[in-house]
Order: C-alpha cells, then sequence, then structure tokens
C-alpha cells in the first residue's frame, strides 16, 4: 500500500512538472526575438503583407500569448503537439521519426559512459598513488575540460582524416536503421555509432571515473569492508560485491540528474555528425523560428528527463535495500 501511495506521488510530481516546463519553454520560445512569419518570407523570396497577416492567422500567432498557451495546451493534452510551420507535417510525426537515432545514441552513450567510467574508478581506487591511477586521472580531467563540440571536431580529424577508420556522416535519415535486422545492417549501424558515441560519452566518463574513484576511496574506509577483508574473502569479492554496491550510489545520481544534460549534449554531436535526430532537428527549427517542433522537442525532451529521474529513484531501491519507502 505505501508503495502505491508512492508511485502515485512520484507521478503526480512528473505530471506537474511536465506542466511547468511546457508553459516555461513555450513563454520563453514566443519571447525569443524572431517571427516564423518573417522567416518563412525570407525563405519564400518575398511576400505580400496580406499573406504575412493571413498566416498569422492561420497560425494563431495574431492572438494574446495567453490565449495561444490555452490553446497549445489543450492541443497537448489531446496528444496534438500542433503542425510544424516548415516541414508543414505533425510535429509528432516528426518526432516519431527521429526518436530512434536520439535514443540510440543517447543511450549508448549513457551506457559506455556508467560502465567504463565506473570501472576506471575502481581500477584507480585499487592503488590510488599508483601510475595506473595517476594516468586515469589525468585523462579524466582532459576529458571533462574538453567541450563537446571540440571533442567531436579532433575525433572527425583523427578517425577521418589521419586514420580513416569510421565515418562522420552516412546516417541520411531514420530508415537506415531500418536495416539493423540484418548482420551488415547492424555492423553499419554500429559503424555509424561509434565516433558520435565516443564523443558525446567521453566528459561523462571522465567524471564518473573520478566521481567512482572518491566513491570508492571513502566505502573502502569503511568497517563492513575491513570486516570482509579479516574473514578472508578474496579481494574481488570485497570490491566488486561488497564496496563497489554501495559506492556506486553516488554515480548512479549524478547519471539521472545529467540525462537532460546529455540530451542537451546530443544537439551538437548530432550536428557535428549529421545524426538525424531530434538533436539536429531542434537546431534547424530554431533557425527557421518554427516554434511548434521546436516545443514538441522541449516537450518530449522533458518527458524523458522526468522517466530518468524516476527511474534512478527506482535503481537507488533496487542497488541499496536499506532504502525503504516511507
Amino acid at each position: 500500500m505505501a508503495m502505491t501511495r508512492y508511485l502515485f506521488s512520484r507521478l503526480a510530481q512528473g505530471l506537474a512538472l511536465v506542466v511547468a516546463v511546457v508553459v516555461l519553454n513555450f513563454v520563453m520560445v514566443h519571447a525569443a526575438p524572431g517571427d516564423p512569419v518573417e522567416t518563412i518570407a525570407g525563405a519564400s523570396g518575398g511576400m505580400s503583407e496580406e499573406l504575412k497577416a493571413e498566416l498569422r492567422t492561420q497560425y494563431g500567432l495574431d492572438k494574446p500569448l495567453l490565449v495561444q498557451l490555452g490553446v497549445y495546451l489543450g492541443k497537448v493534452v489531446r496528444g496534438d503537439l500542433g503542425h510544424s510551420y516548415f516541414f508543414n507535417v505533425p510535429v509528432s510525426g516528426l518526432i516519431a521519426e527521429r526518436v530512434p537515432a536520439t535514443l540510440l545514441l543517447v543511450l549508448a552513450s549513457v551506457l559506455v559512459a556508467f560502465v567504463a567510467g565506473t570501472a576506471l574508478g575502481v581500477l584507480s581506487s585499487r592503488k590510488p598513488n599508483g601510475w595506473l591511477s595517476q594516468t586515469i586521472t589525468v585523462l579524466s580531467l582532459i576529458g571533462f575540460a574538453a567541450p563537446v563540440f571540440w571533442t567531436g571536431i579532433m575525433l572527425v580529424i583523427l578517425f577521418a582524416s589521419v586514420v580513416p577508420l569510421f565515418p562522420v556522416s552516412g546516417m541520411r535519415d531514420v530508415e537506415s536503421l531500418s536495416g539493423a535486422g540484418s548482420l551488415a545492417g547492424l555492423v553499419d549501424v554500429l559503424h555509424h555509432l561509434v565516433l558520435p558515441t565516443l564523443t558525446l560519452a567521453l566528459v561523462y566518463l571522465a567524471q564518473y571515473s573520478r566521481l567512482a574513484r572518491a566513491s570508492m576511496l571513502d566505502v573502502l574506509g569503511s568497517d563492513f569492508v575491513r570486516t570482509a577483508r579479516a574473514k578472508g574473502l578474496a579481494e574481488r569479492v570485497v570490491l566488486y560485491k561488497h564496496a563497489l554496491r554501495n559506492a556506486v550510489l553516488p554515480v548512479i545520481t549524478i547519471l539521472g540528474l545529467q540525462f537532460g544534460n546529455v540530451m542537451a549534449g546530443a544537439i551538437l554531436v548530432e550536428t557535428v555528425f549529421n545524426w538525424p535526430g531530434l538533436g539536429r532537428l531542434a537546431f534547424e527549427s530554431v533557425l527557421r523560428r518554427d516554434y511548434p517542433t521546436i516545443l514538441g522537442v522541449l516537450l518530449f525532451s522533458s518527458i524523458v528527463v522526468v522517466i530518468m529521474n524516476q527511474l534512478t529513484d527506482f535503481a537507488y531501491r533496487l542497488v541499496d535495500p536499506r532504502i525503504k519507502v516511507s
């Protein structure tokens, strides 16, 4: 019963947060400089003032902001994200086409960063003053300090020009992913995925390794670890069964909190590598003042972040049984 109440409470909080984000996004997008009708007129080579006024009426841009917000919220409740000004298709369809590519990139990057970062952190904590630990620390600091776009450009130069091992583009549309059912299609997708995933994962891998190292050093000094060693347990069992389970909790917390940052970083990565995902769609929509598409992408991203925060909380309870529902 307590778990049911807890789940409903978290769901209500998540819904309230999404509504607040939708309202804030709507106000900020419409307050930004630029006029979508003028952008459309410029792209079409000119337009009469009468046609501009007709477009503003058609898109509802001639109404007060609060009225536009009320209309938009009503549509969102019905599952209607509006019609794209530029692509002239439903926004929900555009997002559905781009979601698989973005989720593939983001989830692969998060998985690589979490697994590799935690493993490096545990490895460096075994001999914190050794040369391996110092090397991992220096590389982590470099990876954390480097901007995502700079890392992407450097990887493009290295692996596309100097040592041409991986492609830097070629995922022309999401339909390319449909060939992943065959072995050749899967290999092709993974081949294109390597550099974008590595670019997006490096920053967070560096942070997770530093956090895991510090957390492991703290846990290894605990009484229960000394007791486990006194019982004669193998060092591998002490590290991975007893210490790591407690040390990984801060890493899980940061992973959940930073999922929104990963989604934001995907915009830069997708632009650098011409990846056909939501990030590139958002970038193009901002340049074209395509309000419905921008708001649709922001809404989807907000929902994903809220879901990840809920999953992080549940993961806490799975990893640490001491956490109970109050």
